[in-house]
């Protein structure tokens, strides 16, 4: 089970939102590349990075601020928005990303996250947002028709390395971890399934360590690790065992 630090970057700052919405953006840090190196001496083995201007433009937006975390730290890093074409994942993956995240393209192009699948084995990961578990796309600011077991259904024997499945009433506002919905996404497929969305306390790391959560592959942790609800120390000894 592993913990995904998050570093969200909006105009080249480490910041978090509250149900996505941009205007609602608390900074945290002024220097994102301070933070990752901050969580990988607190212990952390994955960083999970977005691009929060990046999932509006479409294309990669803060690719400074991502190039100077990666620069600042030795442990693997995931990356996901405004990742729309197979040069874009190419980029990052040859800056040292371990495995770029597609959103808003596996909803309107799935056959690209398949041919991805193939160009980059292992690489890949599908970020299912979703509303009332619906899928929302172009940094939240949609809600298609597709449901999120349907999308992920899509790509079950393409290869993708993991589903992040997010839940956006339950984003930045500490209720707790939509865990129900999430393993009812991780019974559905055989992909690998990390919990985002609302994670708030050590109860949160207590109860993805119970044995129903034992499919999940982790989960990701933004505001509750920087305004001090989570300690890193104690979570990781819990995950641990």
């Amino acid at each position: 089970m592993i913990l995904f630090p998050a570093i969200d970057l909006k105009d080249g700052k480490c910041v978090r939102l509250i149900k996505g919405e941009m205007d609602k953006a608390t900074v945290f840090n002024d220097s994102p590349a301070n933070q990752a190196k901050a969580f990988e001496e607190q212990g952390f083995e994955y960083l999970h990075i977005v691009d929060l201007n990046g999932a509006f433009a479409g294309e990669p937006v803060n690719a400074g601020a991502v190039e100077e975390i990666l620069s600042a730290i030795t442990i693997p890093a995931q990356l996901g928005g405004g990742i729309r074409d197979l040069e874009t994942i190419a980029m990052w993956l040859e800056k040292g990303i371990s495995r770029v995240i597609l959103g808003t393209v596996a909803v309107k192009d799935p056959d690209l996250v398949i041919e991805a699948c193939k160009q980059f084995p292992g690489k890949i990961a599908v970020g299912i947002d979703a509303k009332d578990g619906y899928v929302a796309v172009e940094g939240w600011a949609e809600t298609s028709t597709l449901s999120a077991i349907e999308l992920a259904q899509k790509f079950e024997d393409a290869g993708v390395a993991s589903i992040i499945y997010t839940d956006i009433a339950r984003d930045g506002i500490l209720t707790g971890l939509n865990l129900d919905a999430t393993r009812e996404l991780a019974k559905a497929v055989s992909i690998p399934v990390i919990a985002s969305g609302g994670l708030a306390s050590i109860e949160d790391i207590h109860a993805l360590m119970l044995p129903e959560n034992a499919l999940l592959e982790g989960a990701i942790s933004g505001r509750a690790l920087y305004d001090g609800r989570l300690d890193p120390s104690e979570a990781q000894r819990v995950l641990k065992g």
